[in-house]
């Protein structure tokens, strides 16, 4: 059976919201055990560039022997483990990659779950809706304009008592911060897909051969050195295989993909 656009982009957005359900309690369990922020992170793009450098690096032969024949300069970057251009690959592995995770996984340790599951995929809509009015030049129905109101409202009422309860000391809107700041990257991802008509594979290859250039190796060094507080080398060896699949296979690999072919349909 063929599959309509819309049935597939519907699909994969069902996909999407259960991975990322289960992302956010199980990002939120990570911060009570024994890794801290960063390593999560580490352990994120090094799951999800096991498996997606060898992906790019076999498009990207294709695609050389491909130019070869025909004799047109590649588009690649990044010594070949990105598929798409230099600028492109830098963009949406900046806001979709290094600092989303980064984000992500220190407000965790913070702001409960609940606030997550609002204040990230929540506030999402809204910031992508003003960044399609000013970088896609879209157009704000009306109706559309009330829902994003609700949503501004609605992350009020979430956010609002841990930002008051700040001048008591709390710490809570530290977290409640990141996980908005980590929505508007996304947003600026998201964006830059539908802007450069990216395709949902090669986008997901690119962001994670950006990270796994410009974060893996300077990290693993300052660990190594002791130049940055880590809990890599006295962790548990099962919870860091544990989070380089689901972080990084989970939440990277297949939800990436998925969110991708949702935003094209």
């Amino acid at each position: 059976m063929k599959i309509s656009p819309r049935a597939l982009g519907l699909t994969c957005a069902v996909l999407t919201v259960l991975i990322w359900s289960s992302f956010i309690v199980v990002a939120r369990a990570s911060a009570a055990h024994s890794l801290l922020p960063l390593d999560i992170a580490f352990l994120r793009i090094v799951g999800a560039g096991c498996v997606l450098l060898p992906w790019g690096w076999w498009l990207m032969r294709v695609q050389r022997q491909r130019n070869n024949i025909s004799g047109e300069p590649l588009s690649g970057s990044l010594m070949g483990l990105s598929p798409l251009p230099l600028r492109v690959t830098a963009l949406t592995g900046l806001f979709g990659s290094l600092l989303y995770a980064l984000l992500v996984y220190s407000a965790f340790f913070f702001a409960p779950a609940a606030h997550a599951s609002v204040l990230m995929p929540g506030s999402l809509p809204l910031w992508t809706s003003l960044l399609a009015v000013v970088l896609l030049h879209e157009h704000i129905t009306r109706a559309r304009a009330m829902g994003l109101a609700c949503i501004v409202l609605g992350d009020m009422l979430v956010g609002g008592s841990s930002l008051l309860k700040a001048f008591d000391g709390g710490e809570v809107w530290k977290g409640d911060l990141m996980f908005m700041c980590a929505a508007f990257c996304w947003a600026c991802y998201s964006v830059l897909v539908r802007r450069y008509a990216l395709d949902p594979v090669r986008a997901t290859i690119a962001i994670t051969a950006f990270s796994c250039v410009g974060f893996v190796p300077v990290y693993a060094l300052a660990a190594y050195a002791g130049w940055v507080t880590t809990h890599l080398g006295s962790a548990p060896l099962g919870e860091m295989v544990f989070q380089a699949i689901y972080q990084g296979v989970g939440s990277v690999v297949i939800s990436g993909i998925t969110f991708n072919v949702m935003i094209r349909h």
